[in-house]
């Protein structure tokens, strides 16, 4: 079942678009990538996704019906922005938060006494949040979000100025939450978080959707006829053997084994070559060692993807402001 759906939904504002004609589907119980570069149009659809603001045009589904005000209580969010009253006490401001998502004040302090334990901030519920580091300010606000369990959560740069440690603490929580049920939408410029964490991605990029499906396929379908292989041997014996079989080739420095100096090399097949000549060609000029396809980082498909994107707006521009010839 899908969660969320997004049907062509554009949001202009004073001499600027931040979303045109933009779809997309969220399934449930998944975490979802919502990907693309700064001023994109992502934190447009994310509030209104969350009903913070309204669409100009298209509208968005939550279950099986259009999305409406009462269905925020269901919904957590954690924005980029973060933002908690410096003068309050840190306890008295999750036990507020909470109050305002629906939580009687008993099970809000019961619940919050464990998670904060959980996050190894017992110590600071009696604090003034003015006294608290950025990092356990950000413990707080995340806590607060996921307290009332919300079936659906969406966090903006949820790992922004955490140690390797306290990131590691976050993703495993946000784990945990999707294995009991919950729907994440995860927006983020670190993409190792992406291939770890998301099972689908949205790619926006200067208001347009771009690139959408699941990791997996997306990285599949975008490493196709790429492969990496080691062997033993001359690199250049390698190189000049394959010609003009490969459209790109990448060769490392040699590693020194028990077996010899060994190389490790990445090739893209040229149109119309098949694999099996390609093995056969390899392995007829050096030792092959290991041989498999190389899928491309979800950071190599970002860049690619975008500047490809941006490279046929500015084609379509030019075309458009041409002066025409008689």
């Amino acid at each position: 079942m899908d969660l969320i759906k997004v049907n062509n939904i554009t949001k202009r504002f004073t001499g600027h678009t931040a979303l045109d004609n933009v779809s997309l589907t969220i399934p449930e119980g998944k975490i979802y990538g919502l990907l693309g570069p700064n001023g994109a149009g992502k934190t447009t659809l994310i509030r209104i996704i969350n009903h913070i603001t309204a669409p100009d045009e298209g509208e968005v589904w939550f279950g099986d019906h259009r999305l409406t005000a009462d269905d925020v209580n269901q919904m957590g969010y954690l924005p980029e922005e973060r933002g908690l009253y410096k003068k309050m006490r840190v306890g008295e401001q999750a036990i507020f938060f909470a109050r305002l998502k629906g939580m009687s004040r008993h099970d809000a302090q019961m619940q919050l006494k464990q998670w904060f334990e959980r996050f190894g901030i017992s110590d600071w519920w009696g604090r003034k949040v003015e006294e608290l580091s950025k990092g356990m300010a950000q413990k707080v606000q995340f806590i607060v979000t996921v307290l009332h369990r919300p079936r659906l959560l969406i966090f903006d740069e949820p790992f922004s100025g955490f140690d390797p440690i306290n990131a590691e603490l976050l993703k495993q929580e946000i784990l945990r939450l999707r294995d009991e049920g919950a729907t994440v939408i995860f927006s983020t410029h670190n993409m190792e978080s992406v291939e770890a964490l998301c099972e689908n991605i949205t790619l926006i990029n200067r208001s347009h959707n771009i690139l959408s499906g699941n990791v997996h396929d997306i990285r599949t379908c975008m490493g196709k006829d790429h492969y990496k292989l080691s062997f033993q041997g001359v690199p250049a014996a390698l190189l000049s053997a394959l010609g003009d079989r490969v459209t790109d080739h990448k060769v490392s420095d040699a590693v020194v084994t028990e077996n010899g100096p060994q190389f490790d090399a990445e090739f893209t097949l040229a149109p119309d070559v098949q694999l099996r000549d390609f093995i056969a060609t390899d392995n007829g000029a050096v030792d092959l060692v290991s041989f498999e396809r190389a899928l491309p980082s979800m950071n190599e498909i970002f860049i690619r993807t975008v500047e490809q994107a941006n490279a046929a707006d500015g084609a379509k521009a030019g075309a458009d402001t041409a002066t025409p010839t008689i």
